[in-house]
């Protein structure tokens, strides 16, 4: 799983309102947000939407609804799409795989014995991305003029280049790695923003945007960015299984005292008597030293503008293609062009 760091970005974290992010461009983990929505999209009995052909649509109704949504606050999105994963994560995405897999295997059981609750809860577990989700994602949002991008590499590591070159104001995602690959400002809950139901629980609770600034997060612990990736190291990362017994508060001590890798493994072998089970200096590397696309300005401001709305596009392939009301796609689509080259404080404008 994702670095679990959550307790301590607690402390840097501010409630935020859409329209404070008028104007700015936010660069969007595609795979994070398409995941979001294919869990949480779904029928009482946990199955995602399909059309007539048994396609899974859950996505395409979460991106085009929350993008519309989030380009009439004026928010100019862009999405980042994940490339080949690192050897490292191998073991990772086998565990997710395993653990979806057994997701699905008890959905099944529970909707045989009509238990729909526990059946949804276990259907939102058992969800993956395969190549026909995100492909169909990427053909959506062309022809809805939203620029996307896909990075050679991890797409959090892509997304934090962009906050770090300044092309984009910040990075959306629900992954803390984002901060251990040195994103400037982060941006949580950017497209699940609203009620929630508690899996499980008859209770709601409201998710509400926040944003967190990396300087402020690594001032109030006095520590470097490279400190905070070997605290993710110590914790655990996608590409690590970390040190066991050393949760975030534990990490952040270490740390502090200690500031190199070989101190952090030295302290770790006499501390706790164990070994890290990754070289931590090429994790290192991989956060500090990512496999992403660079980009010129004007190589980045054009990808940006030639992405132009195709609203009879839109139209066509959600509703003739896919099944969805044809009124109310329609209805909405006619405002891309508009949306595009606009925002509600400054009128039109740049997408950059």
């Amino acid at each position: 799983m994702a670095v679990d760091i959550g307790k301590l970005v607690a402390e840097a974290k501010e409630k935020i309102a859409f329209e404070e992010l008028s104007g700015k461009t936010i660069a969007i983990d595609a795979y994070n947000t398409i995941y979001q929505f294919l869990s949480i999209i779904r029928q009482p009995d946990g199955s995602p939407l399909t059309d007539s052909k048994g396609r899974v649509t859950s996505h395409l109704s979460g991106l085009f609804y929350r993008t519309m949504n989030l380009m009439e606050y004026g928010i100019k999105p862009v999405y980042v799409f994940d490339g080949i994963p690192s050897q490292l994560k191998k073991r990772t995405l086998e565990a997710r795989m395993n653990r979806r897999r057994e997701a699905a295997e008890a959905w099944a059981k529970a909707k045989e014995e009509g238990q729909l609750e526990k059946a949804r809860t276990y259907a939102m577990a058992s969800t993956k991305i395969n190549q026909e989700i995100v492909e169909s994602s990427k053909a959506l949002l062309s022809l809805m003029g939203i620029p996307h991008i896909q990075a050679p590499g991890e797409g959090e590591a892509q997304a934090a280049y962009l906050t770090k070159k300044g092309f984009v104001y910040a990075a959306a995602s629900q992954d803390y790695d984002s901060f251990l690959f040195g994103a400037d400002v982060v941006i949580r809950n950017f497209t699940i923003t609203g009620r929630r139901k508690l899996p499980g629980k008859n209770v709601f609770v409201n998710v509400e945007l926040e944003r967190i600034m990396l300087n402020d997060l690594l001032g109030k612990f006095g520590i470097s960015n490279r400190q905070l990736i070997l605290l993710g190291i110590l914790v655990g990362t996608d590409f690590n299984t970390g040190i066991e017994k050393v949760g975030p508060k534990t990490a952040l001590k270490i740390v502090g005292e200690r500031k190199t890798p070989e101190e952090v493994k030295n302290y770790v072998k006499e501390k706790y008597g164990v070994e890290f089970d990754e070289d931590i200096d090429v994790v290192l590397d991989l956060f500090e030293k990512p496999e992403i696309r660079e980009f010129g300005k004007d190589e980045f401001g054009a990808i940006l503008s030639k992405a132009k709305p195709d609203a009879n596009g839109v139209v066509k392939y959600m509703c003739d293609e896919h099944g969805f009301s044809k009124e109310r796609i329609a209805k909405m689509a006619e405002k891309l062009s508009e949306l595009r080259g606009v925002t509600k404080q400054k009128g039109i404008g740049s997408w950059m």
